[in-house]
């Protein structure tokens, strides 16, 4: 008898968050049949029936990291312009525990998706987003007189995205470095770089200081 459409949507939770203990200590070349197995203490034999071969279980690990780190991210918020661009920046940094986990995944996930022109796509459109849902916090810091009106868009929010993953691999490596504090202190000098004289000195980004409160281990 086939399980209960209640058992199976509950028997795939629990490989969810079994692959997701995996990816978050041991990345994604770590990730096999077996150690997903060994975490939930259950048969690869039952896995199977979920993830027939390896290539599988790394696009549904895939999907995994996807919906955690989407809602963990780009929350609402009561500010706009750089204010809100600079927490969206701090939303991505490895601040906090948690964030350190969910960076350690992605880093991780580049080496399977450098040699993989499918998953190397799915990496593609993921950075394509983010890039997306930055730029209308830098057309509104535009539009406030934040940002002078001849900065390039589509540049500064590339610059922005990689200097944000630039301090996340530093950080990751070299945490004694790169502490939150640092972390945010440089991504609060790169925005006032940007800024318009008239706004150099008040913008404080005073909404972002609150990412900064649960130290890294």
């Amino acid at each position: 008898m086939p399980p209960a459409p209640g058992d199976h949507d509950a028997r795939r939770r629990d490989v969810s968050e079994a692959v997701w203990r995996v990816l978050a200590a041991r990345g994604f070349g770590q990730l096999t049949l077996r150690a997903v197995a060994a975490e939930m203490g259950a048969s690869t034999g039952m896995l199977t029936h979920y993830f027939p071969a390896k290539r599988d279980l790394v696009r549904y690990a895939h999907s995994v990291a996807e919906e955690r780190t989407l809602a963990a991210l780009y929350g609402d918020l009561d500010v706009t312009g750089l204010a809100a661009l600079w927490k969206y920046l701090l939303d991505v940094l490895p601040l906090t525990p948690e964030s350190v986990a969910m960076n350690r995944v992605w880093v991780s996930f580049w080496d399977a998706a450098i040699g993989d022109e499918e998953l190397a796509a799915t990496e593609t459109a993921r950075y394509e987003r983010w890039r997306g849902k930055l730029r209308p916090h830098v057309l509104a810091a535009v539009d406030k007189g934040e940002i002078p009106a001849d900065k390039e868009v589509d540049d500064v929010v590339a610059s922005a995205a990689a200097l944000t993953h630039g301090l996340v691999v530093q950080s990751l490596f070299d945490p004694a470095r790169f502490p939150p504090d640092r972390q945010i202190q440089l991504i609060d000098d790169y925005l006032r770089t940007l800024t318009c004289p008239s706004a150099t000195g008040s913008t404080r980004f005073p909404a972002a200081r609150q990412a900064s409160d649960t130290p890294t281990p």
